[in-house]
């Protein structure tokens, strides 16, 4: 039986996306609302209790407020703001890692930041199989494409082609480092240093180990080999392969997909590594992700109307 989806948030860039990917789809209907009534917070609550899905893509504060006009217990939420990623009974949102079933049954799920699906991607499974400490000072460097920050980012960067390089958050407190502690499970925050670069989509994340002064911390081999047997057979986080040449490049011209490719390096003497994850920020970081979990709580292929 087709389900309605109700996207609010749908002029954004992430609700495009994922309304492009659900376009079509039988499984789905959408509920839409026309510009006139966009913002208007009566439609907007008839639609919220009328819908069997709803997709948040909203600012934090209106994203709890969307949850608070729900007023039935029915309709199931997918939220990709930062409002309820660890709120208390929300599921978070990466199957992978959180598990499939929690998702499957759950009536409020909390995509995961894109930033933060690299870094967890990488870590949770590691610490959680004992092969890097929880209590280590983590640290990750990560670059992701304009389109992450909204309409006024990619506004700036198509003004201004002489952007190069634009790092943030320089005081330390990026909304994502929450998420990415509780979901590793790590007794110190990481320290996170994002930066955004003149590419519309596309991300790479990086935690770079100096595995030799690491208490209990694997060798490089049995980190890749581990990652490889977590996510066994995934069809969206797969394994990335080791460049031949020595490096790996980001093209401003990529498309995108909604699969995340891990890479371990690791130097001759098993005394440092570097965990790569390269992702689409509006992919498996954000819209991908949401259709993945929308896929699988309504009970069909995950990968449904997925680019991978």
């Amino acid at each position: 039986m087709t389900k309605t989806v109700f996207i609010d948030g749908a002029a954004g860039t992430t609700g495009l996306e994922i309304a492009e990917r659900l376009g079509g789809r039988s499984e789905f209907s959408l509920l839409t609302l026309d510009e006139a009534r966009r913002k208007d917070a009566d439609a907007r609550r008839e639609a919220l209790n009328d819908a069997d899905f709803v997709i948040l893509c909203l600012p934090d504060d209106a994203a709890r407020e969307a949850v608070a006009m729900i007023a039935n217990d029915r309709t199931r939420v997918i939220d990709a703001s930062t409002a309820h990623r660890v709120a208390p009974g929300w599921v978070y949102g990466f199957p992978e890692v959180s598990g499939h079933d929690a998702v499957a049954d759950a009536a409020r799920v909390s995509n995961p930041g894109c930033y933060s699906t690299g870094f967890i991607a990488l870590v949770a499974p590691l610490v959680r199989a004992g092969l890097l400490p929880a209590d280590w000072p983590y640290i990750c460097h990560a670059v992701s494409g304009y389109s992450g920050g909204g309409k006024a980012l990619i506004e700036r960067f198509e003004a201004d082609s002489d952007i190069a390089w634009r790092g943030y958050a320089l005081t330390l407190g990026h909304k994502h480092v929450p998420e990415m502690q509780a979901q590793c499970g790590l007794a110190i925050g990481p320290l996170f240093s994002p930066a955004v670069i003149p590419a519309h989509r596309g991300m790479v994340v990086e935690v770079p180990l100096p595995l030799g002064v690491m208490p209990g911390a694997a060798s490089p081999d049995a980190l890749r080999t581990a990652l490889a047997e977590f996510y066994g057979a995934s069809p969206v986080v797969v394994m990335g392969e080791a460049p031949t040449d020595g490096e790996m490049l980001l093209r401003a011209s990529d498309a995108g997909d909604d699969r995340i490719a891990l890479f371990v390096f690791g130097n001759a003497d098993a005394t440092q590594a570097r965990l790569v994850a390269r992702l689409d920020n509006l992919g498996k970081g954000a819209s991908g992700a949401c259709v993945q979990n929308l896929n699988i709580m309504a009970g069909l292929p995950e990968t449904a109307g997925l680019r991978i």
